[in-house]
């Protein structure tokens, strides 16, 4: 036996616990990001202090930005590894609950070890403690169980053995993984107890490649061999399965071409002969047009988000069946298509010997490719216009794209940039392409590129920001510093929240509340002169190299130099927010006032019920 305190038991069971697929094993728990207070400083502070060089610790300067890192870390890693996230008592461990949503949401593991209030209740009501006049048993900590794939509260030692067993089960499992809870006492972690030397054996939890069900496959071949116009959407899944060589393969031998979702981009190089670019509301017009003409479409890895099917209205055919290959039953069986459960690459490799030979008439493909190329001619005019005296966002995206090597990664997540990415970027790697956008979260995208940078510290890790975004989480900066994590921050100043102006304007509320503005003292309304925050000088600040440019040459030469760097660079631009890329000819589900004194409202309301028109439920 083993006389230890709960959170040291703890710290000495995570580092033993690994993952194993297709004969490779690694890590679960790769280290443990925290912010100390009085609920976690004596309990798991102590123990990650004893354990320092068993489980590495990392301080973070927000609770919901070191979740992102481990997510993104996670996402990098393909769902194999993370990392856990300690905090205090209440705010401290509230902060975390954006990132838990923004993990489970987006199907990526993190283990969540928020301290909570005394078991014994020996103290009285305690700092930062919730009191709910019904019941003694509720905390904040319950605020995660909606947002965790797992969650429970360790009241007792002896909970610990059972908790943190099926708390690995649930983050190895693709199936059901996301964000898992493990609410910790305060008196609790400082608890001692008698562990059995077994809860602290190595243990390999095996990510299985379960195969799809015969006669289910056999159902979905025979669906695709009738098909005339077949589309894939390929989803994040896909990736996290490394099922991208088995697409670029079946892609090539039946002809049927690829749009990808969101999470799913990179799934094939963007100038593959079947590679058509993002689909949906953010899409490439290529791909939409032949989504809207598509007889049968096969969504591998996909969750189908509003974005991916433009609101369910972008699959506009009269007879439009769906194949959904996922390893979650819930996504492979949305819109009653043939559920595939099964992971992406055992699944399309055992379609692709049921389908033998069967490729796709020979003028479906000619179009594929004449789509494909009048995109990437648009593509390229987006990148090169050359717009004064401010440059267009999409001259940014080029540039970036033109600067980073094939198996560099672009990192974002909210604002305007992941429409622009989504349709706009060449992938021409796996996992090259990073955008979080399950959640869309604002203040993501630094976290994120950390993350993804300690994830993978052989490539070179774009960040791309808006001012909003980067307004709202700055923070891991500082860690980057710290750390020695040289990640390239691309910060974009339009003066506000361009994306949602955008939107405003196209429903008729004439972009109302999103323009970093004066408030005007004769009217009382926000539309006087431009703030004067000065970006670049708070990133050098915080102790990041910076770097300006006013043009898009001067843009260029800056991000040569950031890359060529050692240190963590920003790069600070301004452009204009009223230039917009390319259409995706697409549409999205946002309401608009049914009635308005607004003509601006009364004529976006118009378009709202022409467009609601073309709404399908795919029943």
């Amino acid at each position: 036996m083993n006389r230890l305190t709960v959170a040291q038991a703890l710290v000495r069971f995570l580092p033993n616990q690994y993952t194993e697929r297709d004969g490779i094993e690694q890590r679960l728990i790769a280290g443990c990001f925290g912010i100390f207070g009085h609920g976690n400083v004596a309990g798991l502070g102590q123990a990650l202090l004893e354990a320092q060089d068993d489980l590495r610790y990392y301080p973070a300067r927000n609770e919901q930005a070191m979740v992102h890192t481990a997510v993104a870390y996670a996402r990098m890693k393909n769902r194999l590894s993370t990392f856990a996230c300690t905090s205090s008592v209440g705010p401290g461990a509230t902060n975390m609950i954006t990132g838990a949503a923004l993990a489970t949401i987006n199907r990526l593991p993190v283990l969540l070890l928020p301290s909570d209030t005394f078991a014994t209740r020996s103290a009285g009501t305690v700092l930062q403690e919730l009191e709910d006049p019904t019941t003694l048993d509720l905390t904040v900590n319950d605020c995660f169980r909606p947002v965790s794939r797992f969650w429970g509260r360790i009241e007792r030692p002896v909970q610990l053995l059972t908790s943190a067993v099926a708390a690995m089960r649930v983050l190895a499992d693709p199936a059901e993984t996301g964000a898992v809870t493990l609410a910790l006492p305060e008196d609790v972690q400082a608890e001692a107890f008698d562990w059995p030397a077994e809860f602290f054996a190595r243990r390999v939890w095996r990510v299985r490649r379960p195969p799809p069900d015969p006669p289910t496959l056999h159902d979905a071949a025979e669906l695709l061999r009738s098909a005339q116009r077949p589309l894939i959407v390929a989803g994040g899944g896909l990736i996290y399965s490394e099922a991208a060589d088995v697409l670029k393969t079946f892609a090539k031998g039946t002809g049927i071409p690829v749009a990808e979702s969101q999470a799913g981009k990179g799934s094939l190089p963007y100038d593959h002969p079947c590679a058509v670019g993002a689909v949906g509301a953010t899409g490439t017009a290529a791909a939409n047009a032949l989504a809207r003409d598509a007889d049968v479409v096969f969504g591998i890895g996909t969750r189908w988000s509003d974005f991916t099917t433009a609101s369910r209205s972008i699959f506009a055919g009269s007879g439009v069946r769906f194949i959904n290959l996922n390893v979650v039953a819930l996504d492979a069986g949305k819109h009653a298509g043939i559920a595939l459960v099964a992971d992406a690459r055992a699944g399309l490799l055992a379609l692709q010997q049921v389908l033998g030979s069967w490729t796709v008439r020979r003028e479906y493909a000619e179009r594929t490719r004449a789509l494909a190329a009048a995109w990437d001619a648009t593509v390229e005019a987006a990148y090169e216009q050359r717009h004064a005296p401010l440059p267009a966002q999409a001259e940014i995206v080029g540039v970036v794209n033109a600067v980073s090597e094939p198996r560099d990664v672009v990192v974002c997540a909210a604002g305007s940039l992941p429409g622009d990415l989504h349709k706009l970027w060449r992938t021409r790697d796996p996992k090259g392409y990073h955008v979080e956008y399950g959640y869309s979260c604002m203040g993501y995208e630094i976290a994120g590129g950390v993350g993804v940078k300690m994830a993978a510290p052989d490539r070179e890790v774009f960040v791309m920001v808006g001012d909003g975004s980067y307004l709202m989480m700055n923070s891991e900066l500082v860690t980057a510093i710290q750390e020695g994590i040289k990640i390239n921050v691309v910060l974009i100043q339009n003066h506000g929240f361009q994306s949602i102006g955008e939107l405003s304007e196209s429903v008729g509320s004439q972009r109302f509340g999103t323009r970093y503005r004066y408030r005007d003292p004769a009217t009382g309304r926000l539309d006087g002169g431009t703030l004067p925050v000065d970006l670049a000088a708070n990133a050098a600040s915080l102790g990041c190299d910076v770097l300006r440019a006013r043009s898009t040459a001067e843009f260029r030469t800056a991000l040569e130099r950031a890359r060529a760097s050692t240190r963590t660079t920003v790069v600070y631009v301004e452009t204009d927010p009223l230039v917009t890329a390319p259409s995706s000819e697409a549409w999205w589900d946002v309401p608009v006032a049914e009635v308005s004194r607004l003509e601006s409202t009364q004529l976006a309301r118009e378009g709202y019920v022409a467009s609601k028109q073309h709404q399908r439920l795919y029943l």
